[in-house]
């Protein structure tokens, strides 16, 4: 099976991975959907509509930066895309509850098996890192071994999902923001690993997801101090 095709498996099994992991988490830590029946067909027409613009938009990006032609996809422009679509609804319809609550564990999920298939995807998916000396090093085929950052990023999320699912059910900061728990943690954790690829800089040395990611860190953190501000004290 070739790269390409393999990337599709996994997107496919990320996918069902993402809906298993929020189904866990909805028995074990039940986090009810703050909308109503009208507005969540409109909030989820938004979500699915922001990230599909910031997949293609800010992966193109990345990828025109770095010298190469084409159209890509990229899972941080994604999931950029999509919260910043939703908090823009949200500031037009004075939408004030917190939406995202449900989608930690399907967002750390998703990463976590779409990042494999990244990484069986090989060089064509321009996921790859730097070269190292590394024992763990992969060669992807260019007789190069590099870091394998899919899979940095991978056990990365596949952690983050871990402790969110133990810790929900005993912490309800945690049930309530385990979503900007999640992007706070993803962006943390994807600005370390895009120092290990071989990005261009668009400021200075920093690249395109170098941004995204400091972006939602700082997104995440704003947000989880506004929540904890509103708890009961």
């Amino acid at each position: 099976m070739s790269g390409a095709a393999l990337h599709i498996v996994f997107d496919i099994f990320a996918w069902a991975s993402a809906a298993l992991a929020g189904w866990i988490a909805a028995r074990i830590a039940p986090s009810p959907f703050p909308l109503g029946a009208a507005l969540r067909r409109d909030w989820l027409v938004v979500v699915i509509a922001g990230a599909a613009a910031g997949a293609y938009v800010f992966g193109t990006a990345n990828l025109w930066a770095s010298g190469q032609a084409g159209v890509a996809r990229s899972i941080e422009g994604a999931i950029f895309g999509g919260v910043l679509a939703v908090e823009l609804w949200k500031r037009l319809n004075r939408v004030t509850a917190r939406t995202g609550a449900a989608l930690a564990a399907p967002l750390a999920a998703g990463v976590a098996v779409g990042r494999i298939g990244c990484f069986l995807a090989g060089l064509d998916d321009f996921t790859y890192g730097t070269p190292t000396a590394l024992p763990f090093a992969h060669d992807f085929g260019d007789g190069v071994p590099r870091h394998p950052v899919q899979l940095y990023e991978s056990a990365a999320m596949a952690t983050f999902l871990a402790v969110y699912l133990i810790a929900a059910p005993r912490r309800a900061f945690v049930r309530r923001n385990g979503f900007y728990l999640a992007v706070g943690f993803y962006g943390a954790q994807r600005f370390v690993w895009e120092l290990l690829k071989p990005y261009a800089g668009i400021v200075g040395p920093l690249t395109v997801f170098h941004l995204l990611s400091a972006a939602l860190l700082a997104y995440a953190l704003i947000m989880l101090v506004n929540g904890k501000r509103k708890e009961p004290q």
